[in-house]
């Protein structure tokens, strides 16, 4: 049978239940078991798409379109799976099926309530998702924290699933915080005890605890949390902060989680896969030892939260540990460079720039700048979606003479629309779940810079956008230089632009962040990093 593995989180949100979750695949995935991963999110949204970044983060788009939450991206990382959207599971999307068979006639007679009409429906999304995975494992993240009002009716979900499924096919993982005193340096275990205590209320007593916290946790804290959780010493662990995520797994796997819970869960397996772990803490051991260093200037609208980037982050960091080199990360806000134009001139420190996604007029301009800089200075650039359409914007504008220049999300009115709304586009009312979403074929053009990062004519790589390269101005773009050696099979859409006379200036239209691994990053990042790494050595070495 199928085991289930809940994880919770308690104390403050953001305690790393994403981490965990991963790293527990991982160690799975070490002894042989396949997994899959679910994130159950507590707000009524039907899914990410409609939010700001800053509101919750980046949005992780899957294969089919799925607009979901970042931890998804995790998942995917750490365990070289694709997931759906399906794994991804919102108080909205369970009411809103639970309204629909209503207002169907499913429910005739009966009076819907949370329980059990909302708790089997979420219990279904779970069963549905593990049963299409072929999974022997199925991990299911609680978002939100315990005690949340919002999040009740997923937690009792998963404790009647104890019921269901039996105790041997399910195990409960609870991640609290538990935080160090400044002025005592004292490790406080009461934040985590109250969180635990919340569980049991609701009906759910922890298998295993994991400790958050800055350090590993001594003997007598380690006992304080066993005595109070209720649970064996050998059942509590702790995830202490590392040089990187992806250590996680292993210094979990030291501490004996990996047995304990194939033990809890009567999973038997004759090895464990050495190449694999071998394999991953090679990974570990290159971030980091890495021999040199590139610092990226990445200029957003989202600066002030990481966590807006954090799919671009990993894959810039993925292309950095294979170029053997660190790559340090400013995140430098556009507006500066539209109230302060000097500051443009601070780009020139920087061994590359770094154009992310975003939506809307704000920072646009101080995107444009900071792209024409690269350009001009012939510092390598990649910009991505929204970084590829701005590209277009600034060459439209300084090097074919169209003045004015702009995208229709920017100016409705432009004299030259560069940049426009899809066609199927212009007839949508509805904002969720209406881009051009998930993975499509791209065809690449050969002999381009795009076909030798590539190496193949064919790629399919995933897309969040509405809006596109207008296909009236291809032709005086081509004419000044700007080769675009991606497009769409029909040739309508435009996907990659590069310029060849320059060191390395490369856009997409998708997101290559989204399918980078660890140890296997995505091409157009790898360049990226590669080009940057060589630039600063080519003046170091000129320099010198």
């Amino acid at each position: 049978m199928v085991k289930y593995i809940f994880v919770t989180g308690g104390v403050l949100s953001s305690v790393g239940k994403g981490i965990v979750t991963s790293s527990v695949g991982k160690m799975l995935q070490f002894r042989g078991f396949s997994v899959t991963a679910i994130k159950m999110d507590p707000y009524v949204n039907v899914d990410a798409g409609t939010m700001n970044p800053y509101v919750h983060g980046e949005v992780f788009v899957t294969e089919d379109g799925g607009e979901t939450d970042l931890d998804l991206g995790w998942y995917e990382r750490f365990l070289d799976i694709n997931l759906s959207k399906e794994n991804n599971i919102t108080t909205g999307q369970v009411y809103q099926a639970v309204i629909e068979k209503e207002r169907r006639g499913d429910f005739l007679g009966k009076c819907v309530q949370i329980i059990p009409h909302v708790t089997d429906e979420i219990k279904f999304r779970i069963r549905s998702a593990a049963e299409k995975s072929g999974a022997d494992v199925v991990l299911t993240e609680c978002g939100g924290t315990v005690g949340d009002i919002e999040g009740l009716p997923f937690l009792e979900a998963i404790r009647q699933m104890r019921l269901e499924e039996g105790y041997e096919n399910t195990l409960y993982m609870h991640v609290a915080l538990v935080p160090i005193l400044d002025v005592t340096s004292e490790m406080k275990t009461k934040p985590l005890q109250h969180s635990v205590n919340e569980l049991r209320r609701i009906g759910i007593q922890p298998d295993i605890i994991v400790a958050r916290c800055a350090k590993m946790i001594n003997r007598d804290v380690l006992d304080k949390i066993s005595l109070f959780g209720t649970i064996p010493k050998e059942a509590v662990f702790c995830s202490y902060n590392v040089s990187t995520i992806y250590k996680v797994p292993l210094i979990l796997e030291e501490q004996g989680m990996g047995d304990y819970m194939c033990r809890r869960l009567g999973l038997t397996f004759n090895y464990l896969n050495i190449d694999e772990m071998e394999r991953w803490k090679k990974f570990v051991e290159s971030i980091e030892n890495c021999k040199h260093a590139v610092r990226i200037a990445l200029v957003g609208k989202y600066a002030g939260l990481a966590d807006s980037y954090v799919s671009m982050n990993e894959a810039l960091r993925h292309a950095g540990t294979a170029c053997d080199a660190q790559v340090l990360i400013d995140y430098i806000e556009a507006e500066a460079f539209e109230e302060n134009p000097k500051k443009i001139s601070d780009l020139k420190y920087y061994d590359g720039i770094f154009i992310p996604y975003g939506f809307g007029p704000r920072g646009s301009l101080g995107k444009i700048m900071a792209i024409r800089f690269a350009r001009e200075h012939n510092i390598p650039f990649l910009g991505i979606c929204y970084g590829f359409q701005l590209a277009v914007v600034e060459f439209a504008r300084n090097i074919c003479g169209l003045e004015g220049a702009n995208s229709t999300e920017i100016d409705e009115n432009t004299q030259h629309p560069v940049i426009d709304l899809m066609p199927e586009q212009h007839w949508m009312t509805y904002k969720g779940a209406t881009m051009r979403l998930g993975a499509h074929k791209i065809v690449v053009k050969e002999g381009t810079l795009a076909h030798k990062l590539y190496g193949a004519v064919e790629i399919y790589e995933r897309h969040r956008h509405r809006y596109e390269v207008n296909p009236e101005y291809i032709d005086t773009f081509e004419k000044h230089g700007l080769v675009f050696s991606g497009k769409s099979p029909d040739g309508r859409r435009m996907e990659i632009l590069e310029l060849p006379d320059k060191f390395f200036f490369f856009a997409s239209q998708f997101h290559g962040e989204f399918k980078s691994r660890p140890g296997r990053p995505d091409p157009e990042y790898y360049g990226f990093i590669k080009s940057c790494l060589d630039r600063k050595q080519d003046k170091e070495k000129q320099e010198f």
